[in-house]
């Protein structure tokens, strides 16, 4: 039976913390979920470290189903997650619900689409339509041109609780967790108290219900410039499922991330 987004709630209420990789393909997926990870992203970060582009924005629905596909043939018991690509979803709900049913038809448990109160009504539209949905918040990507950069976000304190508030109306339109990305410690910490579901970090601290970093830099594989919340975890590693068990290892207990990955 593969994890559900019941079970990831069940984890965040006895703080048990969750494991999440973006993953890209069968074999990667089946290491993964051997080595204990609980939660796959096919992010459309895959436009970069499996493409080649300078940003997510050139990736199609066709490139998600086609990878998606690929991790769910991989796997057995971790959580498919499949991200929304620009320009899938933004659109229309009715829109988002068609795209978003060609990811769930190839395989995925779940859909990941950016965005705070812009995107509460799709997100209500979607789930009334028994679409399980995880928002994005913080750091997102698709809007990289309009944010200036991969620049933390929620540093002001009008900026940080605009992102508070986005967070609660995505909780309240029925998203099932969120992802928070680039943000500062206590901002994270801030949500991840407040919300009811879980929160899942990159970059936004220690206090998040889980972690999610992109395999291809905790592996050290993909040559682009790494963030500073990337850990390398083929640093001293053996193999390379001893860098995911690591990875899981250190989520679970809480050691990961440390102030060196994270933003004051």
């Amino acid at each position: 039976m593969r994890i559900t987004t019941a079970n990831l709630q069940k984890l965040r209420d006895e703080s048990n913390r969750i494991t999440m990789l973006s993953c890209y393909d069968a074999s990667f997926a089946a290491l993964c979920e051997a080595a204990g990870v609980e939660v796959f992203l096919i992010g459309d970060s895959l436009g970069m470290v499996m493409q080649g582009h300078d940003s997510t924005l050139p990736v199609s629905m066709e490139d998600m189903i086609y990878h998606t596909r690929c991790v769910v043939r991989g796997s057995q018991r971790a959580l498919v997650v499949g991200d929304l690509p620009f320009g899938s979803y933004q659109q229309s709900p009715q829109q988002a619900f068609e795209n978003a049913a060609r990811l769930m038809a190839a395989g995925a448990g779940v859909v990941k689409l950016e965005g705070g109160a812009i995107m509460a009504e799709t997100v209500a539209f979607l789930v009334a339509r028994g679409i399980p949905v995880m928002g994005h918040l913080g750091l997102t990507p698709q809007s990289v041109h309009t944010l200036g950069g991969y620049r933390v976000q929620g540093k002001s304190e009008e900026a940080a609780q605009r992102i508070l508030q986005e967070a609660r109306l995505l909780q309240d339109a029925g998203a099932a967790a969120l992802v928070l990305e680039c943000i500062p410690v206590a901002l994270g910490k801030q949500i991840t108290d407040t919300l009811r579901i879980p929160t899942i970090g990159i970059g936004a601290g220690p206090h998040c219900s889980g972690q999610v970093l992109i395999l291809h830099d905790m592996l050290d594989i993909y040559p682009g410039k790494k963030a500073r919340f990337v850990k390398n975890y083929m640093q001293g590693a053996g193999s390379v499922q001893e860098a995911v068990q690591r990875f899981v290892r250190e989520v679970k207990d809480g050691s990961f991330p440390t102030p060196e990955y994270c933003f004051a």
